[in-house]
């Protein structure tokens, strides 16, 4: 279960500046149920159920020789795709991603003011490449600053423990997430888009980067190998008091 991580994802990408956030739920428990509901009522979620598992045999892994299945990854690349027309109309960019991964501006306060400047001097691009990058949930920062005792009621990851991100393997292929105009999109997959309208930018990693907990990719490197990256603490003041707020709310502390 990943519950806590989503919440503070959520609370995060609220803080930069998202209005709206798309999730496909195949399933959840009862708690994660609770905080689903909390924000739908709060008008930032909508919530598409995707109950594929009741149709079709859905590979729960994306290497189709591994997983097999009648369809890939839960109809992963079906729900890029409808998220995409979903929201051709009515939003002026669609973000593509998991719900572990935080698209990070590095020099810009919100992804208002990233998007604005990437727009003024790329006028001619519709979809931006954004690089994944590895924060190992095996290694939690030494103060223990965010080891909050209230929060370990609650499952999942706290990303705010996590702060080691790992180097950049040269000839290994970094996986992207898409940040795109969406009537610029005619169609896309995970880490790309196929077709479409306008250019490309991959855009540079110190500008903006994928926040990404998780296993680690690289687990042979020691903690002193890692890069420190505290990107996340820079949101602590507001953070916390509204991940507290939600909790509470939601029933989950309760």
């Amino acid at each position: 279960m990943r519950f806590q991580r989503q919440q503070l994802t959520m609370e995060v990408y609220k803080l930069l500046g998202i209005q709206r956030v798309v999730i496909y739920n195949t399933s959840c428990g009862p708690e994660l149920e609770k905080v689903l509901h909390y924000y739908s009522e709060e008008g930032i979620l909508e919530i598409v159920e995707w109950p594929i598992d009741q149709f079709l045999i859905p590979s729960r892994g994306w290497n189709f020789k591994e997983h097999g299945g009648d369809i890939h990854y839960y109809g992963q690349l079906t729900t890029l795709n409808e998220c995409i027309y979903r929201n051709m109309y009515r939003s002026k960019y669609v973000l593509l991603n998991d719900i572990d991964e935080i698209i990070m501006p590095y020099q810009h306060a919100n992804l208002h003011l990233l998007l604005e400047d990437l727009q003024h001097k790329h006028p001619y691009v519709g979809i931006f490449i954004i690089e994944n990058h590895i924060f190992p949930k095996t290694q939690f920062d030494n103060s223990g600053r965010f080891n909050r005792t209230e929060w370990k009621k609650v499952p999942g990851i706290n990303i705010l423990e996590h702060v080691y991100r790992e180097p950049d393997r040269k000839n290994v292929f970094n996986p992207t997430k898409i940040l795109a105009n969406p009537r610029q999109v005619v169609q896309t997959s995970v880490h790309s888009v196929l077709k479409n309208y306008g250019q490309t930018f991959r855009v540079p990693p110190d500008v903006c980067r994928i926040v990404h907990v998780r296993v680690p990719l690289q687990g042979s490197l020691a903690k002193e190998q890692l890069f420190v990256d505290k990107k996340l603490w820079e949101f602590e003041k507001p953070l916390l008091p509204n991940v507290d707020n939600v909790l509470n709310k939601s029933g989950i502390l309760n």
